[in-house]
């Protein structure tokens, strides 16, 4: 055992990876943890003889591993950006399998301990969803995105009721495997009956409501359109009218009388960076790509609203609040925000907007401006409008008519469940996404981005139309299931019936509670650890 106890880290760093979407086993996640606990114990018992942060030094492999199979794909866009993913992710999975240890290593009953990890696990993705660093994309509960059928449960949880579910297994598991082979004891009734029923009554409970779950009728005729307008050579290059051209051609081959939507990505209409002409929100009524949209498809389809991704800039006047966001123009002392931005666009005067408000760090982001806002210049150039960028502080969907609001959510925002449930709580009856994946390539990155859809609709019970500028855009019911999926590059446009939702689920209502609790959980566990560690050095 002793020499095998070096290449566990790497077997659960495999078996993570094997289970992770698009293409992965998710079931090997409620037992891919357990070798870590083998490692872990085996520290303690040495602890005479090991530093407690030799723990960290031997689980990081596994999360090396992990993070540089399932996201390595971030290259396709910037070296650096999957550098810091994975070792950011890495470091941060590390730093929580070692403070697991730490409690275990200081309080009076080591066996009381194993509940401390579920805590701190879970206030570790609760991190990752809420500071200048985000990256919630590992949550453990996502890992079952592409097997919706077994997660129905998460419209009372969330993404964090799926972690808390695959810790708890892993840990059971591990306690009844140790028994049996390792201290060659009786497992324990109650640790075979709690894996019995962790194992089996969840998925259980999720299949019943799966196949008895029933929309209410509540129709709405939705075109998504997929232009495929190559992020890296054309986006930001080709004019303004030309890529509105090719875009409401192709949805043109789709869309009637009866359409209501039609639902275009993230950026697609972008500034004439040749001649300067930018996309100001101070004056858009007179905006002439938006008089394309009007003058085009709405001239056409009087009745629809078009959805549309834009990259635009709003000038700060004199006198009014500067916002920490703002930039400077380099040629006078005026402020400007610069925002990626979702329009409703109907017939005039109707011209509602929303801002991308989660950022993605290094890209629409500063982190911590306060130290690096020196570094500004050295932002990843994903082409358009790079560095800090302007948000909204409230949650407002487009209001239709007094029955009917949309949320736009744009590109990353989809990951993260709370802030989409904010629209819903606001009164969302539909959640279109709009995103512009073709930064990966044909990788997993943009499937797992699109399995992650699935979440959001059973967390809030909505439909979505989801357009992406290239693969994959598709629709999404309120069961989590994915519909007319497109391929990768290639353009297209799709058109599906959705069902309106009013309901408000346990989830929307209560948020991430189970992160919070978790939160109060470690702290109550390090003050523990703490005392009993001071009380042990006193005597």
């Amino acid at each position: 055992m002793n020499k095998a106890i070096r290449w566990l880290p790497l077997l659960s760093g495999l078996l993570l990876s094997l289970a992770w979407p698009a293409r992965g086993f998710p079931v090997l996640l409620l037992f891919a943890l357990v070798p870590l606990f083998f490692v872990e114990d085996d520290h303690l018992k040495k602890r005479a003889n090991n530093h407690s942060f030799g723990l960290f030094i031997k689980v990081f492999p596994a999360f090396i591993v992990f993070n540089t199979l399932t996201t390595w794909w971030i290259y396709n866009s910037t070296f650096f950006g999957v550098v810091m993913a994975v070792l950011i992710n890495s470091i941060l999975m590390s730093l929580s399998w070692w403070l697991f240890h730490l409690v275990r290593r200081s309080i009076k009953f080591p066996s009381q301990g194993y509940l401390s990890l579920i805590f701190i696990w879970i206030s570790y993705e609760y991190l990752h969803h809420n500071w200048d660093l985000n990256w919630p994309w590992m949550t453990l509960g996502n890992g079952f995105s592409s097997w919706p059928s077994w997660i129905q449960w998460y419209e009372f949880t969330g993404t964090f009721g799926g972690s808390l579910w695959i810790l708890a297994t892993n840990i059971l598991l591990y306690k009844i495997i140790d028994f049996w082979l390792i201290q060659r004891k009786p497992a324990g009734i109650a640790n075979v009956v709690g894996l019995l029923f962790l194992i089996m009554v969840p998925p259980l409970v999720s299949f019943v409501r799966y196949y008895t779950y029933t929309e209410k009728v509540a129709p709405v005729d939705v075109v998504v359109v997929q232009p495929n307008i190559d992020p890296y050579d054309e986006q930001y290059e080709l004019p303004a009218d030309r890529v509105i051209a090719q875009a409401s051609a192709l949805a043109a081959t789709v869309a009637d009388q009866s359409t209501d939507f039609i639902v275009f990505p993230e950026s697609m209409v972008q500034p004439d960076w040749s001649s300067g002409m930018m996309i100001w929100e101070n004056d858009l009524e007179n905006q002439p790509t938006i008089e394309m949209f009007r003058n085009g498809l709405l001239k056409s389809y009087p009745q629809t609203s078009l959805v549309v991704g834009y990259s635009t800039y709003r000038e700060y006047a004199e006198g009014e609040r500067i916002p920490k966001t703002a930039r400077k123009f380099r040629q006078s002392d005026g402020y400007y925000d610069a925002y990626n931005t979702a329009f409703l666009i109907r017939n005039a005067p109707d011209l509602q907007r929303t801002h991308k408000s989660k950022l993605t760090p290094g890209v629409e982001l500063m982190p911590f401006p306060w130290l690096l806002a020196p570094l500004g210049d050295f932002a990843i150039d994903l082409g358009g409008t790079v560095g800090q960028l302007g948000v909204d502080a409230e949650r407002t969907p487009f209001k239709i008519n007094d029955t009917l609001k949309v949320a736009p959510i744009i590109c990353y925002e989809s990951v993260f469940g709370e802030y989409v449930a904010e629209f819903v709580s606001n009164g969302a009856n539909m959640l279109f996404i709009i995103t512009n994946d073709g930064w990966w390539g044909d990788s997993p990155g943009h499937r797992q981005h699109a399995d992650f859809a699935s979440v959001r609709a059973i967390e809030t019970r909505r439909s979505i139309g989801r357009s992406a500028n290239t693969g994959t855009s598709c629709f999404v019911n309120q069961r989590g299931d994915i519909m007319q999926a497109t391929e990768y590059w290639k353009p297209a446009a799709i058109r599906q019936i959705l069902n309106a939702n009013d309901t408000i689920t346990f989830y929307v209502k209560y948020g991430d509670y189970i992160a919070r609790i978790s939160v109060m959980g470690m702290v109550l566990f390090l003050l523990i650890a703490i005392s009993q560690h001071l009380m042990h050095r006193k005597l």
